[in-house]
């Protein structure tokens, strides 16, 4: 399991293969300065619940990750999670099957 450090100190658990897709994904909204949410849902064994963060280019942002190799990225997930980006719910959070399964369903470019 890796970590996203928003700000001062608040610290998100997110599994490694995970975290990396949506490292790439928010990399692509704040080169180009944007402004943004992310947003995921918790499962139950994490209390349940969504979670959103508005992230900005002048807040701090660390990717702490468990394992030592980098995953294998899927573009098609990548596609997805830009593609969602854009919509006024921001970039939401998505597992790899539901993205997979987005993209049969929508015209993902």
């Amino acid at each position: 399991m890796g970590y996203l450090i928003y700000g001062a100190a608040a610290e998100y658990e997110f599994d490694d293969r995970t975290l990396a897709h949506v490292k790439v994904a928010i990399n692509m909204k704040l080169r180009r300065q944007e402004c943004f949410f992310l947003s995921w849902s918790n499962p139950a064994e994490k209390g349940s619940g969504r979670i959103s963060l508005w992230l900005s280019p002048g807040i701090p942002l660390i990717f702490r990750f468990a394992g030592s190799k980098a995953p294998e990225l899927n573009q098609v997930w990548l596609r997805v999670l830009s593609e969602l980006s854009h919509t006024p719910r921001g970039l939401l959070v998505i597992s790899e099957r539901e993205a997979e399964a987005y993209a049969s369903s929508h015209e993902v470019e």
